[in-house]
């Protein structure tokens, strides 16, 4: 089973002379433990592509499944309760670290889990384990302040796996570091999509940051224009 399903994927923007087609017809699958970048310039629609798929803009047009679940058909399927589904299935990792600058390291990571519901002993393990894994173990008590670019970025990951999705969507998540800690960045992706069997896919701009990826789409003008697989993807 597919991770992520897109078919003919379409979203405009107002209407009639007002209308702008910020992504057209666009079709791909991701498997899961597939690392995917999705690439151009800006204003191409890679990140109109990103967010229709996270549920935040709905798309005019086309299909969209995520983890087997039908999520929209020419529009949000009817009766969606998109608030649970980014809950249980999505992880977000964005430019910005979006850290809650009153919350400590472990803290950051732990909210996401008490949003769901998840008791706070298990969060607090959950999250020390991850912070752990990402090389975070001495910063649990630091505040985002406190923090570098890397340190802050690894954090929103951590952050971002906390509820074990089957997807993580990340826009432009090394745009803010200097190159040789965007690189680490990619390579932590490119293991945390093996070692969680999750579907990563990647907005970036930056031809540089996008070695080791499994498959890389590249927009323009609202289109995908080329597809380039190394090697072989994860089997589903």
């Amino acid at each position: 089973m597919f991770a992520v399903e897109v078919e003919n994927l379409t979203k405009i923007y107002g209407e009639g002379d007002r209308a702008v087609t910020a992504l057209t017809d666009a079709s791909f699958t991701v498997r899961p433990g597939e690392l995917v970048a999705i690439l151009g310039p800006s204003g191409s629609g890679k990140t109109t592509l990103l967010t229709t798929i996270g549920l935040v803009n709905e798309p005019t047009r086309g299909k969209v499944m995520l983890d087997g679940e039908l999520v929209a058909d020419d529009g949000w399927r009817a009766g969606l309760d998109i608030k649970k589904v980014r809950r249980e299935k999505l992880g977000f990792i964005f430019q910005a670290h979006n850290l809650i600058p009153f919350l400590t390291t472990l803290e950051n990571v732990m909210i996401a889990m008490d949003i769901n519901g998840v008791p706070p002993r298990e969060a607090r393990s959950r999250s020390i384990e991850l912070l752990e894994s990402l090389g975070l173990g001495h910063r649990l008590n630091h505040y985002p302040a406190l923090l570098s670019g890397g340190e802050s970025q690894r954090t929103a990951i951590a952050r971002a796996l906390a509820n074990r999705p089957r997807v993580i969507l990340a826009d432009e998540p090394t745009a803010a570091l200097d190159s040789e800690n965007g690189k680490n960045v990619m390579m932590l992706l490119k293991r945390l999509a093996v070692e969680n069997s999750s579907a990563i896919l990647v907005v970036t701009h930056d031809q540089r940051m996008v070695e080791g990826f499994d498959t890389i789409y590249t927009v323009s003008d609202g289109r995908i224009v080329g597809e380039k697989r190394n090697g072989h993807s994860p089997e589903a």
